[in-house]
């Protein structure tokens, strides 16, 4: 089979590597599509120094959706034909938080943790082997690339508005639309709030306008924060979401938020600092780490998208095949898209 690696330094190698079997409790998986998420970029970036050995490498992307093609001796609830998305991460299998579908919080120390695109390939590889627990059947109305999409960021965006507990009496605040904030938008404007954007990239700012955001602020050329204050009758957004992971978002979402509202943070990046007593305990907020999410919500977000008739497809921008996996990492980390998906047959 052919997959992706990443070198390093912002160079990606397509490597052939020997085609997977699987062993008892595994499935092989042909792959359809396979999306690029933001925390791809780190190790696209990182010094080849700190890749290692390019012979060691895994193929990359963890956000993989496909077709099953053969099952090992003890899988009993996956077959041949069903279509899938997979849940990336994989844990002892026998602790609270791997029982609950969360596999990515196993607790067990003395098991080696799984991270499918990284420990062991992942979706940019035309095959890939994975333990049927982490296989979640795909609603038939879902195509191959809104899979991909909910493998991880649409997934991810899904649980942090549920943990938002987001309504139509909300105004909602979201900074940074790449494909996680781009979905908070699509998941907001369903629930009635009134969504407000942040995001300093042109293109990104249009797609949230074309998903039903109220209103849509350029940082570089307006304060985010006074702008949400004068849009809410000087109190400040029920409700806000950071889905950069830099330092100067985090702290406008929190200073965003009114007088016991309420915020969450799901981007992954820099140390922050806050004003504790100013900006939290003086107005009473509470405040949500979300970090994707389970099994059972990646069903749940696959079948909402389904059953709500959500136009996920409008964030689905740009595809490539896998040998053109260069050309799409160096346009997705450019920011000049929505979300970008490899794929292989018609999805």
């Amino acid at each position: 089979m052919r997959g992706i690696i990443f070198l390093g330094a912002r160079q990606l190698k397509l490597r052939e590597f020997p085609d997977p079997t699987p062993d008892l409790s595994e499935v092989i998986v042909e792959m359809r599509a396979s999306g690029l998420c933001g925390s791809d970029l780190r190790y696209y970036r990182m010094p080849r120094i700190e890749r290692g050995d390019p012979g060691l490498l895994k193929a990359s992307g963890h956000e993989p959706c496909g077709v099953v093609v053969e099952v090992g001796d003890a899988v009993r609830r996956v077959k041949v034909g069903d279509r899938i998305i997979v849940h990336h991460y994989l844990g002892c299998g026998q602790c609270k938080w791997c029982l609950m579908g969360y596999s990515q919080m196993c607790i067990d120390p003395n098991v080696d943790k799984i991270y499918y695109g990284r420990t062991h390939h992942g979706g940019h590889a035309d095959r890939i082997a994975v333990h049927a627990s982490a296989c979640v059947i795909m609603p038939a109305c879902l195509s191959y690339e809104e899979g991909a999409a909910c493998a991880c960021g649409t997934g991810t965006a899904y649980d942090a508005v549920k943990k938002l507990n987001v309504s139509g009496r909300d105004t909602f605040a979201i900074y940074g639309l790449g494909p996680v904030g781009l979905s908070a938008v699509l998941f907001g404007v369903a629930t009635g709030a009134r969504v407000f954007a942040v995001e300093p990239i042109p293109y990104r700012r249009e797609l949230a306008k074309h998903l039903g955001c109220e209103v849509v602020i350029d940082p570089l050329k307006t304060d985010p924060v006074k702008t949400i204050r004068n849009l809410t009758h000087g109190e400040g957004a029920d409700v806000a979401l950071d889905c950069t992971g830099i330092s100067e978002p985090r702290v406008n979402t929190i200073q965003s938020a009114k007088i016991y509202g309420r915020c969450c943070f799901v981007g992954i990046g820099e140390e922050t600092s806050f004003n504790i007593y100013e900006d939290i305990i003086r107005k009473q907020l509470t405040i949500f780490g979300s970090w994707t999410m389970s099994t059972l919500g990646l069903a749940e977000v696959a079948n909402y998208i389904v059953e709500h008739k959500l136009p996920l497809k409008k964030i689905i921008t740009h595809r490539f095949s896998l040998d053109q996996a260069a050309e799409a990492y160096k346009i997705f980390e450019a920011g000049q898209t929505g979300k970008v998906v490899i794929t292989w047959d018609s999805t």
